[in-house]
């Protein structure tokens, strides 16, 4: 179902203009003087460079050095990949990727309370990681993104300093979701309701524009060998779980999330299309978590199938033979257009997106009954016909990243937690590479599936 992304997705990096996209700024009142950028510096090769970035090596025991794989504006790199990418994909994730390793100065704790810096253990490399190194991410997101950044949102760590009622050394995972606490704004409608994901401040206040660490100029990312990190986001590891494990957690607060925002009711006949990381997450928080009578998981690949069984799945389909299926079950009708996909008429009452791609989005569409509830948790690229939509009277909900608090107040980090101690997750991680072998990491995590891997990540143990 991952149709590569359409060209009108543009890669975030590239295509920024040089100046800060324009967002409205508060009264003065409002919002806290920001503290000084983590400002880029001209390199030779015409993009920007961070502070005082270098590209040599960090020496073993520099506590002043940093090791960081950032992410940075390169029209021509952005070109090469919009014009040979689908022809020669290797070179996404290789030539054409608009990243460097760099070291670079430690950065400087943001104002206000509440931040601290963080020793990366694992990192692990998401889609929406590799829809902005690959260029598939839509050009809506630059004004929401500071350049130059350090990918990694998916992070279990070490706190090597205290952050409030944390101890340094307390082994951490991060909601990586950048809000009004950790900008030191108050609390906008969203952030108020512990709906922090939602968050109205994620370009203003302490921080440059970020929605989320990994995307942030100023806190760093996952992919080096520290980070800063604001005590809203944290989360204590209990001592039962594995690093492995503690590294799935803030994407299975993200499906646990799409769950909810499916609103399945008793009985009901749910979708998932994808079978990746969040696909298979999303399939265990359903049976987990709701009460779906049938989940059908549309996956590529025999060892997604296999997990996507594991985690509950009660009917697994290729992408060829999804619309046959759902249909034998539900008895819908199927129908072929004179030009374009196959459709149904009656469906599934729920279908799930958990891919992004026009496909995907497009199968959703177009195998859920009228009236049902169509699901975005990918990241969304390329073009899709919305005609299901409107003749089918859909629901189409979106799913992004997770809130503080669920429905009645509960954290759904803690639900996470929860969930993992019910199931042996230990199978999901299947590859581990280090910051030095990014290349290969990026390829290996364009390829998951085909090579029979669910999840990639950088382990940064053997880096500091």
């Amino acid at each position: 179902m991952e149709d590569p992304a359409d060209d009108a997705a543009l890669d975030v990096a590239a295509m920024s203009s040089d100046a800060a996209a324009p967002v409205p700024a508060p009264a003065a009142s409002q919002v806290p003087a920001p503290a000084a950028p983590h400002t880029p510096a001209a390199t030779g090769d015409g993009s920007a460079r961070s502070g005082t970035a270098r590209r040599i090596p960090a020496r073993p025991g520099d506590a002043s050095a940093v090791l960081a794989l950032q992410m940075y504006r390169s029209l021509p790199k952005y070109v090469a990949a919009r014009t040979m990418g689908r022809r020669m994909p290797g070179i996404l994730t290789g030539p054409a990727a608009p990243l460097r390793l760099v070291t670079e100065e430690r950065r400087r704790l943001p104002e206000g309370a509440g931040w601290a810096r963080l020793a990366p253990r694992l990192a692990g490399i998401s889609g929406s990681d590799l829809a902005a190194v690959t260029g598939s991410a839509g050009l809506y997101f630059t004004a929401l993104v500071s350049l130059p950044f350090v990918p990694g949102h998916e992070v279990v760590g070490d706190l090597t300093t205290d952050c409030e009622d944390l101890p340094a050394g307390t082994r951490v995972v991060l909601d990586s979701v950048l809000g009004c606490a950790a900008r030191g704004v108050d609390p906008c409608r969203g952030c108020a309701a512990g709906a922090n994901h939602r968050c109205d401040h994620v370009t203003v206040g302490h921080l440059s524009p970020g929605l989320q660490t990994g995307f942030c100029a100023d806190t760093g990312g996952g992919w080096s060998t520290e980070m800063l990190a604001h005590r809203s986001q944290l989360h204590p590891v209990p001592d039962r779980f594995d690093d492995s494990v503690a590294v799935l957690i803030e994407p299975l607060a993200r499906a646990i999330h799409a769950a909810h925002r499916a609103q399945v009711r008793s009985g009901d006949h749910v979708v998932v299309s994808g079978a990746g990381t969040l696909g298979l997450f999303i399939t265990l928080a359903l049976r987990q978590l709701s009460a779906a009578s049938t989940i059908t998981v549309i996956a590529k690949h025999p060892r997604q199938a296999e997990l996507a069984s594991a985690f509950g799945a009660t009917d697994i389909f290729g992408p060829d033979d999804a619309f046959r299926g759902v249909r034998r079950s539900t008895k819908a009708f199927q129908l072929k257009p004179d030009h374009g996909r196959h459709y149904l008429l009656g469906g599934a009452d729920i279908a799930i997106d958990a891919v992004g791609s026009a496909g995907s989005v497009n199968t959703v569409l177009r195998s859920t009954k009228p009236g049902g509830r169509v699901v975005l948790a990918g990241l969304p690229a390329g073009s899709v016909d919305l005609s299901p939509l409107w003749f089918r009277e859909l629901e189409l909900a979106g799913s992004y990243a997770s809130p503080a608090e669920g429905d009645d107040g509960s954290s759904l980090f803690d639900l996470a937690f929860e969930l993992a101690a019910t199931v042996d997750l230990s199978t999901v991680l299947g590859a581990r590479y280090s910051l030095r072998r990014w290349r290969q990491a990026l390829d290996h995590a364009q390829t998951a599936g085909k090579s029979g891997t669910v999840k990639v990540a950088f382990d940064l143990t053997g880096e500091r």
